[in-house]
């Protein structure tokens, strides 16, 4: 301890030194030691006025050995010398005689202080270990010399003991050490460098593997200096020279690193290294594989040459070729040349750089060589070689390229001797692995791929005339080689030199190929054959690189041809997978391919082949031929595929926005379509799909505002104008690319993670209506049909953005649109896909704005599929006339056609085959329908007039074209009884249907009661009993006092003028009826009425002169003809009682044709009389008697309704019961008059609820219709009750067996109801009779009826017994 402390205060006389030793804690040193300001070190007091303490040194006695420190650098006296790596005196001599040096160097465990750590954290390279100056100054007290030294001496030993400690260092440390090594060279490179001469020149009997490494650092310290002074070059130069020829156990690999110890020294100065190579090359003897090996690296290193010295150092190597040229003429050298080049390396999958070199040096001397025989026995031996390895094929066609730059004729005939020999066709045809020797050749085609490729490279300027015989040549390798990953990469890599060398040859752009067209088929095979799942292989992209490269060559390429590949391009681009599912799909490689990398370049080539197709033919035609073969990638199911193409459509705008490619003066064709579709897409579910879409809008815009010639303004709408100036600096910088030629390309790139512009910048306000007021009527047009054709998209987000840019188009420009009834049919057409609810109702909301413009064009459109009519169709004319002014204007369009009623030729007879008459069944068709829909309700009610007639017409109409009933445009719609078309049995025609519904959906049901109780719509269904039909009709109109028959009739006097026969004749049947109306007068004058009834004997119809006639005879022209009529009523009333039932059913016929005749006037006093006599043949045995009586009874009625006397009204009291009860009688002609004729009564007698006893009677049946009817008659007086139940137990006594069931049915309902009444009015006789009757009802198939008769029977005995005494 003493001694130490003496060295300590030794070293402390001369001088207090702060000094910081850093070392990495990995490397074993010691990570701080520091010395004190004021001399003294922390924790040792006054003991130590400088360095380390005794202890340290002995806590670590391992650190530096005297074996180290004899190496590390002695103090000068005086000024520096410089090193002295040679004959000068090493600085480490004498450093053990230096008191205190080996206690400072020795290190210590200690806390360092924070000025320490803040200094160690100022450092530029954290990982150095050096001793570095404190940051207080001790130069008063210590020389600065001294101090210099100190620091170098311990830099010196800590680079001496990480030299020592590489021989045991594993692979992650042995890189630690040399990438600290490398630093301290930067800072202190004579030092590194003199300390591992020093190692080697001290050590020389270290291992081979520690030699080897000490090769690796000083390899990396060499090329990590900027500079290496002449002397060590040459002492470097010399040991790499001394040791890359020596054989040790580590064979090539330590040889490899001698010589890459030389390749770093060329950094420094190559053309010295240079010098000593070729003086070993041109020897004459084979030279040994390391000077191969040197001449490899430099002629494959990156960034080893300037681009100057690049040329010198390519001019000096084919110097070396043509001094080589006469070793072709040893055997021995071209034997040992010919073993090397085809020597199997450790891995046959990448070349080394010894044969690598040798590739282009045997090139380089054939190309030297004059004769040409010699040429072509090299290369014919050469290519009897295996072709079985990769990189084999790649250097033998770098040979035979090299060669062709001087014998191109020479080398063409050696590649098609080679072709046309035996094994090679062999192989081109079929190939099975017979021996192993036979995969030397299976590749052969691949080789001479790959030569041809470079044939074409090395020619340079003479390769034009030849391009289209070497395309032609492998073209054909390509169609006939076995078909492998080994082919499609070697046929890339060989057009891709062609074309490369194509582009680069000046003239080539108007040289014209004949070839082109079929090496782009060739390639287009190549896409079609890539995985569609996996992309593993560039194959992809460099196959649409290549294509846009070809599309610049001439001949152009044609649009058929141009659009095949597109398709194909698109297809092998866009249907990949998503990124993540490829990334993972890489997962089972051996070896998995850079993913993100390979599809960023294959994104990135697909737009530059769009962009250079774009170039070539700048016009808007080539524009939106391109995008229309993105459109349907656009709309695709998958999200990644509509995010690609989405981001191709930008980039190639955006490209067109920046290039200013396109013509200004030149209209943008369809540019409509690319607004809806990226409309439609700022929808999209996916958001960076929706971000681009609109960015797309924006480019979109500007280049529209270019083409409309506005002055667009510098920052665009919808991007706030302080950002406007940096999307204009930015966006080209993140978009810009240069393709394989230098042109200036843009690309989306990755589209998982960027956007064409970053996403601060994307516009967020653009809408497509934005745009809209810049477009044409024809853009509008394309715009719209690109909406409704993404109606039926199959995601609700799209179809929903679809139908609303419809929407806002009809409402802003529906007025400007062409093409209206198509796009009416196709909006149809669409409906049947649109499966969101809302979507669909956007869409009809779309129809309900266009059709305030373009109303008789989308009717027009909309018969077409109204034969029949369909839900769809349906909503459709619902919303046509959602709005009130438009459903009218609908009707009139729909009267327009329905009264448009061409007859086929020949009617009756073969029917033509273009059916005319179709249009008018469908609007008939139409308004059957519209009639019960709530939007043209008020519409129908003002066109009431109109339509009657019209539809009355067409009743006729349809009898004339006498069509099958498949022809007909018939709804299987129900007869109508109220508004809702659901109750009501099925009808012979849809004409009749139409009249129907238009009468009981008007309010009008009192007349359509009228016809449907009396079956007169039967009159309608043929011809000779339409007048018929027509008369009931007009008659119930006139009876009921119709509130339009003034409207109707002002509607009459211009159908009588009509060309239409037809027409007249519905209006002059309609008018000899209304002639019975008071109300007449009010509208048409007698005197007038009379004029057009005698205007009418002149018509050329004779069914209207005969009409015109009989109401000429109408009593209200002769009021006198009332008492002859009614004096003939007796006679016909005692003919009543003949034997002879014809008679008597025509003479009641015509009692109600008298009574019919009088009209206004009536019968008078014998009303009563009638009424009497038809209510006695009520029960007459005869079916037809008794339908006549009730039908004559119901006439009387009629007539006498408003002003009946008090005998009359009784009389229709009693004859409600035997109508009720008749109701069932067996024959239905019977149970038709007894309905029709109560149905009148209860008019006559004002019962309440007179719509649903219509109903009942019409369609009701069962129970429950029979306590509504008994309900009805009951309810009236106490002397009412008792004549109808009075009348009904006398009903219990009929022999006919319905008649019985249905009064005791009647009595059961009253009894039940009012016992009381009944018991005192019901005999013991009518008791008995009364319960037999429902015994019998027991039996009754119907189950409510069998119920009904049970409780009855149960029911009656307790009634009875209460009203005894």
């Amino acid at each position: 301890m003493a001694t130490e402390q003496n060295s300590h205060q030794g070293l402390a006389c001369r001088g207090e030194l702060g000094m910081t030793c850093f070392l990495e804690h990995d490397l074993g040193y010691t990570s701080h030691s520091t010395l004190r300001e004021d001399g003294g070190t922390p924790g040792l007091g006054n003991q130590c006025q400088l360095g380390l303490a005794a202890p340290c040194l002995a806590a670590q006695p391992h650190f530096l050995e005297p074996d180290i420190l004899s190496h590390v650098p002695q103090p000068q006296v005086g000024p520096r010398a410089p090193y002295a790596p040679q004959g000068g005196r090493p600085l480490a001599e004498g450093i053990w005689k230096q008191p205190g040096i080996l206690p400072l160097i020795s290190a210590s465990e200690r806390v360092p202080s924070p000025q320490e750590l803040a200094h160690k954290h100022r450092q530029k390279h954290p990982d150095t270990i050096l001793l570095h100056k404190s940051e207080s100054s001790q130069a008063a007290l210590v020389p600065q010399e001294h101090g210099m030294f100190m620091e170098e001496a311990y830099n010196a030993a800590i680079c001496f003991k990480m030299l020592r400690d590489v021989n045991t260092s594993d692979s992650v440390h042995l890189h630690n050490i040399i990438k600290k090594i490398t630093t301290m060279a930067h800072m202190s490179p004579n030092l590194v460098v003199e300390t591992i001469h020093s190692y080697f020149r001290d050590n020389p009997e270290i291992s081979a593997r520690h030699t080897f490494r000490l090769f690796q650092v000083l390899e990396a310290v060499i090329a990590a200096s900027d500079s290496l002074e002449e002397t060590w070059e040459k002492t470097f130069t010399q040991l790499a020279l001394e040791n890359m020829t020596k054989n040790t156990d580590l064979e090539d690999a330590y040889q490899d690193a001698a010589s890459n110890v030389l390749v770093a020294i060329c950094k420094h100065s190559w053309q010295a290294v240079v010098q000593l190579l070729e003086t070993q090359l041109l020897t004459g003897v084979f030279p040994h594989r390391s000077v191969l090996y040197v001449m490899g690296m430099l002629s494959s290193a990156e960034g080893l040459f300037t681009q100057e010295d690049k040329a010198c150092w390519e001019e000096k190597l084919t110097q070396m070729a043509v001094k080589s040229v006469s070793f072709l003429n040893s055997e021995v050298w071209c034997k040992e040349l010919l073993w090397a080049l085809t020597k199997p390396s450790w891995t046959q999958q990448e070349q080394s750089p010894e044969k690598a070199f040798l590739f282009t040096y045997y090139g380089l001397i054939l190309q030297a060589e004059e004769n040409s025989v010699k040429v072509r026995t090299h290369l014919q031996a050469l290519l009897e070689t295996s072709h079985q390895w990769p990189k084999q094929r790649e250097g033998m066609a770098l040979t035979v390229g090299l060669a062709a730059a001087r014998h191109l004729d020479d080398v063409w005939a050696v590649l098609d001797q080679f072709g046309r020999s035996k094994r090679v066709r062999w192989c081109l045809h079929l190939f099975s692995v017979k021996t192993p020797g036979d995969l030397r050749w299976k590749w052969a085609g691949s080789t001479i791929l790959l030569a041809y490729g470079q044939v074409a490279a090395k020619a340079k300027a003479y390769i034009l005339p030849w391009v289209d015989n070497i395309l032609s040549r492998m073209i054909f390798y390509f169609q006939h080689s076995s078909w492998d990953e080994t082919l499609r990469q070697s046929f890339l890599t060989a057009t891709l030199t062609l074309v490369g060398a194509i582009s680069r040859t000046e003239g080539a752009h108007s040289y014209e190929f004949s070839q082109t067209s079929e090496l782009i088929e060739c390639l287009k095979v190549l896409m079609e054959k890539e995985p569609p799942d996996v992309l593993s292989t560039p194959s992809r992209w460099q196959t649409l690189h290549l294509l846009a490269s070809l599309c610049k060559l001439r001949p152009s390429m044609g649009l058929d041809r141009k659009s095949q590949l597109l398709t194909t391009c698109l297809q092998g681009v866009f249907a990949l997978p998503p990124l993540d599912t490829l990334q993972k799909h890489s997962c089972l490689f051996l070896d998995p391919p850079d993913i993100q990398t390979l599809y960023s370049r294959t994104t990135e080539a697909l737009d530059t082949m769009l962009q250079s197709f774009l170039l070539q033919s700048p016009s808007a035609n080539e524009l939106y031929f391109l995008l229309s073969h993105l459109y349907v990638w656009l709309m695709s199911e998958k999200a990644h595929e509509r995010q690609r193409a989405v981001h191709s459509c930008v980039v190639l705008l955006q490209f067109l926005n920046h290039k200013l490619a396109l013509d200004p003066k030149e209209d943008l064709k369809r540019v409509g379509q690319l607004v809806g579709m990226l409309g439609i897409l700022c929808q999209d579910p996916d958001e960076a799909t929706r971000a681009c879409s609109l960015q797309g809008l924006g480019y979109l815009y500007q280049l529209l505002m270019r083409h409309k010639k506005a002055e667009p303004t510098p920052a665009l709408p919808w991007f706030p104008a302080r950002e406007a100036s940096q999307v204009a600096a930015q966006t080209p910088k993140a978009l810009s690319q240069r393709d394989v030629h230098g042109a200036t390309l843009w690309s989306s790139g990755d589209q998982r993670t960027t956007s064409p512009v970053p996403p601060e910048f994307i516009p967020q306000g653009i809408k497509p209506q934005d745009m809209m007021q810049h477009l044409t009527v024809g853009e509008l047009t394309d715009l719209a049909w690109t909406a409704i054709d993404n109606l039926g998209a199959p995601r609700p987000a799209h179809a929903q953005a679809a139908a609303e840019i419809l929407r806002t188009l009809m409402k802003e420009h529906g007025a400007k649109l062409k093409q209206v009834a198509n796009m009416g049919r196709a909006i149809y057409l669409r409906l049947y896909s649109v499966h969101a609810s809302r979507a669909k109702e956007t869409a009809l909301q779309a129809v309900t704005l266009l059709a305030r413009s373009h109303t008789p064009d989308l009717v027009d459109a909309f018969l077409d599929f109204s034969r029949p009519l369909d839900s769809h169709a349906i909503r459709l004319w619902r919303a046509l006339g959602a709005e009130q002014p438009v459903s009218r204007a609908v009707l009139e369009v729909l009267l327009a056609w329905l009264q448009k009623r061409p007859l086929p030729r020949g009617a009756g007879g073969p029917r033509r085959s273009k059916k005319t008459y179709l249009r008018s069944l469908a609007a008939m068709n139409t308004l059957h329908e519209l009639q019960f829909a709530r939007e043209f309700k008020q519409a129908v009610r003002d066109t009431y007039p109109k339509l009657f007639l019209a539809l009355l017409t067409q009743m006729h109409y349809v009898l004339e074209l006498n069509l099958p009933a498949e022809a007909l445009p018939q709804q299987q719609a129900p007869e109508m009884a109220a508004p809702s078309p659901q109750n009501a049995p099925l009808c012979h025609s849809t004409s009749v249907e139409a009249l129907k519904s238009l009468l009981s959906t008007t309010g009008h049901w009192n007349d359509f009661a009228h016809l449907q109780l009396r079956g007169a719509w039967e009159n309608f269904t043929c011809m000779h009993t339409y007048p018929k039909g027509v008369g009931l009709l007009a008659r119930a109109m006139v009876e009921n006092q119709c509130q339009q028959l003034q409207a109707v009739l002002s509607q009459l006097l211009p159908s009588l003028q009509s060309q239409e026969e037809r027409e007249r004749k519905a209006a002059i049947l309609i008018l000899t009826e209304f002639l019975y109306s008071p109300l007449l007068p009010e509208v048409l004058p007698w005197q007038a009425a009379l004029s057009v009834l005698a205007h009418g004997l002149r018509d050329s119809s004779p069914d209207v002169r005969v009409s015109s006639l009989q109401g000429l005879s109408n009593i209200l022209f002769h009021p006198e003809k009332g008492a002859l009529l009614r004096g003939q009523l007796p006679p016909f009333l005692n003919g009543f009682f003949q034997n002879s039932e014809p008679v008597v059913v025509r003479l009641m016929d015509t009692v109600s044709e008298v009574l019919h005749r009088l009209g206004p006037q009536g019968a008078g006093a014998q009303s009563l009389r009638v009424a009497v006599k038809a209510r006695s043949f009520f029960d007459d045995e005869r079916d037809t008697i008794r339908a006549a009586a009730m039908a004559l009874f119901g006439d009387l009625v009629a007539m006498i309704t408003g002003r009946e006397t008090s005998d009359l009204r009784n009389q229709v009291h009693q004859s409600m019961v035997p109508l009720l009860l008749h109701l069932k009688d067996q024959c239905p002609a019977v149970t038709k008059q007894a309905k029709f004729t109560f149905y009148r009564c209860a008019v006559l007698l004002h019962w309440r609820l007179q719509h649903t006893l219509f109903c009942t009677l019409a369609w009701e049946r069962g129970l429950s219709a029979r306590h509504f009817l008994w309900t009805c008659l009951m309810s009236g007086s106490q002397e009412e009750f008792r004549i109808h139940l009075t009348q009904a137990l006398g009903y219990l006594h009929s022999c006919h067996r319905h008649m019985k069931t249905w009064a005791a049915l009647f009595i059961g309902y009253t009894v039940c109801y009012h016992p009381q009444a009944v018991s005192h009015l019901v005999s013991h006789v009518d008791l008995n009779l009364l319960l037999r009757t429902f015994e019998d009802l027991k039996k009754d198939p119907e189950p409510g009826t069998r119920e009904f008769a049970s409780r009855q029977l149960s029911f009656l005995p307790k009634v009875w017994a209460r009203a005894q005494p």
